[in-house]
Protein backbone atom coordinates (compact mmCIF):
# COMPACT_ATOMS: atom_id res chain seq x y z
CA UNK A 1 0.00 0.00 0.00
CA UNK A 2 0.95 3.68 -0.18
CA UNK A 3 1.51 5.69 2.98
CA UNK A 4 2.86 9.03 4.18
CA UNK A 5 5.89 8.08 6.26
CA UNK A 6 7.63 10.31 8.82
CA UNK A 7 11.35 9.83 8.14
CA UNK A 8 12.91 12.49 10.40
CA UNK A 9 12.43 16.08 11.59
CA UNK A 10 10.44 18.03 8.98
CA UNK A 11 10.66 15.13 6.56
CA UNK A 12 7.76 13.07 5.20
CA UNK A 13 7.77 10.68 2.25
CA UNK A 14 4.80 9.30 0.34
CA UNK A 15 5.90 5.80 -0.59
CA UNK A 16 5.06 2.12 -0.78
CA UNK A 17 4.96 0.32 2.57
CA UNK A 18 3.98 -3.13 3.82
CA UNK A 19 0.27 -3.92 3.90
CA UNK A 20 -1.24 -4.06 7.40
CA UNK A 21 -1.98 -7.47 8.89
CA UNK A 22 -5.06 -7.93 11.09
CA UNK A 23 -4.39 -9.69 14.38
CA UNK A 24 -6.82 -11.56 16.60
CA UNK A 25 -10.05 -9.60 17.01
CA UNK A 26 -8.96 -7.07 14.40
CA UNK A 27 -10.23 -6.11 10.95
CA UNK A 28 -8.71 -4.26 8.03
CA UNK A 29 -10.05 -0.80 7.26
CA UNK A 30 -9.61 1.15 4.02
CA UNK A 31 -8.98 4.74 5.09
CA UNK A 32 -11.21 7.39 3.52
CA UNK A 33 -10.17 10.51 5.47
CA UNK A 34 -7.59 11.23 8.17
CA UNK A 35 -6.86 14.49 9.98
CA UNK A 36 -3.54 16.13 10.84
CA UNK A 37 -3.33 16.57 14.62
CA UNK A 38 -1.13 18.86 16.68
CA UNK A 39 0.63 15.77 18.02
CA UNK A 40 1.45 14.79 14.43
CA UNK A 41 3.01 18.23 14.03
CA UNK A 42 5.07 17.75 17.21
CA UNK A 43 6.38 14.46 15.83
CA UNK A 44 7.05 16.05 12.42
CA UNK A 45 9.20 18.71 14.11
CA UNK A 46 11.14 16.05 16.03
CA UNK A 47 9.65 17.02 19.40
CA UNK A 48 8.04 13.70 20.37
CA UNK A 49 10.29 10.87 21.51
CA UNK A 50 7.25 8.59 21.59
CA UNK A 51 7.06 8.75 17.79
CA UNK A 52 10.49 7.84 16.40
CA UNK A 53 11.16 7.76 12.66
CA UNK A 54 10.44 5.94 10.44
CA UNK A 55 6.78 5.79 11.36
CA UNK A 56 3.33 6.24 9.81
CA UNK A 57 1.62 9.00 11.79
CA UNK A 58 -2.10 9.87 11.90
CA UNK A 59 -4.81 8.79 14.32
CA UNK A 60 -7.94 10.79 13.41
CA UNK A 61 -9.55 8.57 10.83
CA UNK A 62 -12.66 7.23 9.15
CA UNK A 63 -12.83 4.36 6.70
CA UNK A 64 -14.65 1.32 5.39
CA UNK A 65 -14.19 -2.13 6.91
CA UNK A 66 -12.69 -4.53 4.38
CA UNK A 67 -12.77 -7.82 6.33
CA UNK A 68 -15.00 -9.62 8.82
CA UNK A 69 -18.72 -9.69 9.51
CA UNK A 70 -19.08 -5.90 9.21
CA UNK A 71 -17.29 -5.64 5.86
CA UNK A 72 -18.57 -2.67 3.86
CA UNK A 73 -19.54 -0.63 6.92
CA UNK A 74 -18.18 2.91 7.23
CA UNK A 75 -16.68 3.46 10.68
CA UNK A 76 -14.90 6.11 12.69
CA UNK A 77 -11.86 4.83 14.55
CA UNK A 78 -11.08 5.15 18.25
CA UNK A 79 -7.28 4.97 18.06
CA UNK A 80 -6.71 4.11 21.74
CA UNK A 81 -6.21 0.38 22.34
CA UNK A 82 -6.28 -0.39 26.09
CA UNK A 83 -5.54 -3.68 27.82
CA UNK A 84 -9.14 -4.08 29.00
CA UNK A 85 -8.23 -5.78 32.29
CA UNK A 86 -6.45 -3.24 34.52
CA UNK A 87 -8.25 -1.18 37.24
CA UNK A 88 -8.38 1.87 34.94
CA UNK A 89 -10.03 -0.10 32.14
CA UNK A 90 -12.47 -1.80 34.50
CA UNK A 91 -13.52 1.58 35.90
CA UNK A 92 -14.21 3.02 32.42
CA UNK A 93 -11.04 5.14 32.30
CA UNK A 94 -9.35 3.36 29.41
CA UNK A 95 -7.49 6.55 28.49
CA UNK A 96 -5.16 6.16 31.48
CA UNK A 97 -4.60 2.42 31.07
CA UNK A 98 -0.86 1.92 31.76
CA UNK A 99 -0.65 -0.57 28.89
CA UNK A 100 -2.60 1.51 26.38
CA UNK A 101 -1.44 1.73 22.79
CA UNK A 102 -2.40 4.27 20.18
CA UNK A 103 -2.03 4.12 16.44
CA UNK A 104 0.80 6.41 15.25
CA UNK A 105 3.00 5.26 18.16
CA UNK A 106 5.05 2.05 18.11
CA UNK A 107 4.15 -0.76 17.95
CA UNK A 108 1.08 0.46 15.99
CA UNK A 109 1.46 2.31 12.71
CA UNK A 110 -0.87 5.21 12.03
CA UNK A 111 -3.60 6.07 9.55
CA UNK A 112 -1.74 8.27 7.03
CA UNK A 113 -2.06 5.27 4.76
CA UNK A 114 -4.43 3.48 2.45
CA UNK A 115 -5.35 0.91 5.11
CA UNK A 116 -4.94 0.04 8.78
CA UNK A 117 -5.69 -2.87 11.11
CA UNK A 118 -7.76 -2.13 14.24
CA UNK A 119 -9.61 -4.08 16.94
CA UNK A 120 -13.26 -4.29 15.96
CA UNK A 121 -14.23 -3.02 19.42
CA UNK A 122 -12.62 0.34 18.55
CA UNK A 123 -14.95 1.02 15.62
CA UNK A 124 -18.14 3.08 15.70
CA UNK A 125 -20.51 2.66 12.75
CA UNK A 126 -21.19 5.86 10.82
CA UNK A 127 -24.78 6.41 9.65
CA UNK A 128 -25.64 6.99 6.01
CA UNK A 129 -25.31 10.61 4.99
CA UNK A 130 -22.44 11.50 7.35
CA UNK A 131 -19.39 12.50 5.29
CA UNK A 132 -16.05 10.79 6.02
CA UNK A 133 -14.34 14.06 7.01
CA UNK A 134 -17.01 14.73 9.63
CA UNK A 135 -16.82 11.19 11.00
CA UNK A 136 -13.02 11.48 11.21
CA UNK A 137 -13.44 14.47 13.54
CA UNK A 138 -14.76 12.17 16.27
CA UNK A 139 -11.24 11.71 17.63
CA UNK A 140 -10.17 15.36 18.07
CA UNK A 141 -13.66 16.40 19.15
CA UNK A 142 -13.72 13.63 21.76
CA UNK A 143 -10.73 15.32 23.44
CA UNK A 144 -12.88 18.43 23.87
CA UNK A 145 -15.90 16.41 24.95
CA UNK A 146 -13.84 14.70 27.66
CA UNK A 147 -12.37 18.00 28.92
CA UNK A 148 -15.77 19.69 28.93
CA UNK A 149 -17.35 16.79 30.80
CA UNK A 150 -14.65 16.72 33.47
CA UNK A 151 -14.75 20.50 33.89
CA UNK A 152 -18.53 20.60 34.21
CA UNK A 153 -18.49 17.67 36.66
CA UNK A 154 -15.93 19.52 38.81
CA UNK A 155 -18.08 22.67 38.78
CA UNK A 156 -21.22 20.58 39.44
CA UNK A 157 -23.11 22.64 36.84
CA UNK A 158 -22.59 23.98 33.30
CA UNK A 159 -20.53 27.19 33.50
CA UNK A 160 -22.04 30.61 32.89
CA UNK A 161 -18.67 31.97 31.69
CA UNK A 162 -16.26 29.83 29.66
CA UNK A 163 -12.89 30.67 28.15
CA UNK A 164 -11.23 28.44 25.55
CA UNK A 165 -7.58 29.14 24.80
CA UNK A 166 -6.66 28.20 21.24
CA UNK A 167 -8.77 28.15 18.10
CA UNK A 168 -7.38 25.10 16.35
CA UNK A 169 -9.33 21.88 16.07
CA UNK A 170 -8.82 21.04 19.76
CA UNK A 171 -9.90 24.48 20.99
CA UNK A 172 -12.81 24.81 18.56
CA UNK A 173 -13.85 21.25 19.36
CA UNK A 174 -13.74 22.00 23.08
CA UNK A 175 -15.91 25.07 22.54
CA UNK A 176 -18.43 23.10 20.47
CA UNK A 177 -18.55 20.28 23.01
CA UNK A 178 -18.80 22.62 25.99
CA UNK A 179 -21.69 24.41 24.30
CA UNK A 180 -23.38 21.08 23.54
CA UNK A 181 -23.12 20.20 27.24
CA UNK A 182 -24.88 23.39 28.35
CA UNK A 183 -22.11 25.95 28.85
CA UNK A 184 -22.84 29.63 28.33
CA UNK A 185 -20.80 32.76 27.64
CA UNK A 186 -18.12 30.97 25.62
CA UNK A 187 -15.16 33.01 24.40
CA UNK A 188 -12.23 31.73 22.35
CA UNK A 189 -8.83 33.44 22.19
CA UNK A 190 -6.69 32.80 19.12
CA UNK A 191 -3.83 34.89 17.64
CA UNK A 192 -4.25 33.75 13.99
CA UNK A 193 -6.47 36.30 12.26
CA UNK A 194 -7.64 33.95 9.51
CA UNK A 195 -8.69 31.39 12.10
CA UNK A 196 -10.64 34.04 14.03
CA UNK A 197 -12.94 34.40 11.02
CA UNK A 198 -13.63 30.65 11.08
CA UNK A 199 -14.41 30.69 14.81
CA UNK A 200 -16.80 33.62 14.46
CA UNK A 201 -18.56 31.86 11.59
CA UNK A 202 -19.27 29.03 14.07
CA UNK A 203 -21.13 31.50 16.29
CA UNK A 204 -18.44 32.08 18.93
CA UNK A 205 -17.12 35.30 20.36
CA UNK A 206 -13.49 34.98 19.27
CA UNK A 207 -10.69 37.47 19.84
CA UNK A 208 -6.95 37.94 20.02
CA UNK A 209 -5.43 37.09 23.43
CA UNK A 210 -4.69 40.72 24.28
CA UNK A 211 -8.38 41.63 23.93
CA UNK A 212 -9.23 40.07 27.30
CA UNK A 213 -9.29 42.60 30.10
CA UNK A 214 -9.87 41.79 33.76
CA UNK A 215 -12.53 39.16 33.16
CA UNK A 216 -13.09 35.96 35.11
CA UNK A 217 -14.35 32.61 33.83
CA UNK A 218 -15.86 29.67 35.68
CA UNK A 219 -14.26 27.20 33.26
CA UNK A 220 -11.04 27.74 31.32
CA UNK A 221 -9.98 25.13 28.76
CA UNK A 222 -6.37 25.31 27.57
CA UNK A 223 -6.23 23.63 24.19
CA UNK A 224 -2.64 24.70 23.53
CA UNK A 225 -0.53 23.81 26.56
CA UNK A 226 2.32 26.30 26.52
CA UNK A 227 3.69 28.23 29.48
CA UNK A 228 2.05 31.42 28.23
CA UNK A 229 -1.37 29.79 27.82
CA UNK A 230 -1.20 28.23 31.29
CA UNK A 231 -0.35 31.67 32.69
CA UNK A 232 -3.41 33.03 30.90
CA UNK A 233 -5.56 30.21 32.27
CA UNK A 234 -4.57 30.88 35.89
CA UNK A 235 -4.97 34.63 35.40
CA UNK A 236 -8.52 34.45 34.06
CA UNK A 237 -9.95 31.55 36.08
CA UNK A 238 -12.53 32.83 38.56
CA UNK A 239 -12.23 32.07 42.28
CA UNK A 240 -13.52 28.53 42.72
CA UNK A 241 -13.18 27.98 38.97
CA UNK A 242 -11.79 25.08 36.99
CA UNK A 243 -8.96 24.83 34.48
CA UNK A 244 -9.17 21.84 32.11
CA UNK A 245 -5.80 21.38 30.43
CA UNK A 246 -5.66 19.50 27.11
CA UNK A 247 -2.69 20.95 25.23
CA UNK A 248 0.73 19.32 25.18
CA UNK A 249 2.72 22.19 23.73
CA UNK A 250 5.46 22.20 26.40
CA UNK A 251 5.93 20.51 29.74
CA UNK A 252 6.85 23.23 32.22
CA UNK A 253 5.95 26.70 33.40
CA UNK A 254 3.05 29.13 33.53
CA UNK A 255 0.94 28.05 36.48
CA UNK A 256 0.40 30.64 39.22
CA UNK A 257 0.24 28.13 42.07
CA UNK A 258 -0.14 30.82 44.74
CA UNK A 259 -3.24 32.28 43.06
CA UNK A 260 -4.66 28.80 42.42
CA UNK A 261 -4.23 27.96 46.10
CA UNK A 262 -5.62 31.21 47.51
CA UNK A 263 -8.61 31.17 45.12
CA UNK A 264 -9.24 27.39 45.25
CA UNK A 265 -8.91 26.97 41.51
CA UNK A 266 -9.09 23.37 40.35
CA UNK A 267 -6.61 22.19 37.71
CA UNK A 268 -7.48 19.04 35.75
CA UNK A 269 -5.12 17.39 33.32
CA UNK A 270 -7.30 15.84 30.61
CA UNK A 271 -5.84 13.18 28.34
CA UNK A 272 -7.75 12.07 25.24
CA UNK A 273 -11.10 10.47 26.22
CA UNK A 274 -12.75 7.35 27.53
CA UNK A 275 -14.39 4.86 25.17
CA UNK A 276 -17.76 6.22 26.30
CA UNK A 277 -16.66 9.81 25.60
CA UNK A 278 -15.69 8.73 22.09
CA UNK A 279 -19.08 7.08 21.49
CA UNK A 280 -20.91 10.10 22.94
CA UNK A 281 -18.94 12.46 20.70
CA UNK A 282 -19.66 10.38 17.62
CA UNK A 283 -23.36 10.40 18.48
CA UNK A 284 -23.27 14.20 18.87
CA UNK A 285 -21.64 14.51 15.44
CA UNK A 286 -24.20 12.22 13.84
CA UNK A 287 -27.25 14.02 15.28
CA UNK A 288 -25.92 17.52 14.54
CA UNK A 289 -25.37 18.77 18.10
CA UNK A 290 -21.84 19.90 17.19
CA UNK A 291 -22.88 21.87 14.12
CA UNK A 292 -22.20 21.35 10.45
CA UNK A 293 -18.42 20.82 10.98
CA UNK A 294 -17.61 22.36 7.61
CA UNK A 295 -14.33 23.87 8.75
CA UNK A 296 -11.84 21.30 7.44
CA UNK A 297 -9.57 21.80 4.44
CA UNK A 298 -9.17 18.82 2.06
CA UNK A 299 -5.80 17.69 0.72
CA UNK A 300 -4.63 14.50 -0.97
CA UNK A 301 -2.58 12.15 1.21
CA UNK A 302 0.04 12.15 -1.54
CA UNK A 303 0.43 15.91 -0.92
CA UNK A 304 0.67 15.46 2.84
CA UNK A 305 4.25 16.70 3.15
CA UNK A 306 3.21 20.06 1.68
CA UNK A 307 0.23 20.21 4.05
CA UNK A 308 2.53 19.81 7.06
CA UNK A 309 4.86 22.50 5.74
CA UNK A 310 1.92 24.86 5.19
CA UNK A 311 0.68 24.35 8.74
CA UNK A 312 4.16 24.99 10.14
CA UNK A 313 4.47 28.18 8.07
CA UNK A 314 1.07 29.51 9.24
CA UNK A 315 -0.42 29.37 5.75
CA UNK A 316 -3.56 27.47 6.83
CA UNK A 317 -6.67 29.23 8.16
CA UNK A 318 -8.77 26.09 8.64
CA UNK A 319 -8.61 24.52 12.10
CA UNK A 320 -8.04 21.10 10.52
CA UNK A 321 -6.49 19.72 7.33
CA UNK A 322 -8.03 16.42 6.27
CA UNK A 323 -6.00 14.06 4.06
CA UNK A 324 -7.61 11.65 1.57
CA UNK A 325 -5.75 8.54 0.31
CA UNK A 326 -7.86 8.48 -2.86
CA UNK A 327 -7.37 12.19 -3.56
CA UNK A 328 -9.03 15.27 -2.11
CA UNK A 329 -12.71 15.76 -2.99
CA UNK A 330 -13.52 18.70 -5.23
Amino acid sequence: MEALVYTGPESLEYRATADPVAGSGEVLIDIEAVGICGSDMHAYLGHDDRRPAPLILGHEACGVIRTGARAGSRVTINPLVPCGTCPACKSGRENICPERQIISMPPREGAFAQAIAMPEANLVTVPEGVAPEKAALAEPLACGWHAARLGIEALKAPPARTLVIGGGAIGLGAALCTRAQGAQGIRIVEPHMGRLRVLRAEGFEAMAPDALNGEAFDLVIDGVGYSATRAMATKYAAPGGVIAHIGLGEALGGLDIRRMTLQEITFIGTYTYTAQDFRDTAAAIFDGRLGDLNWTEPRALADGARAFADIQAGRVDAPKIMLYPEGAPT
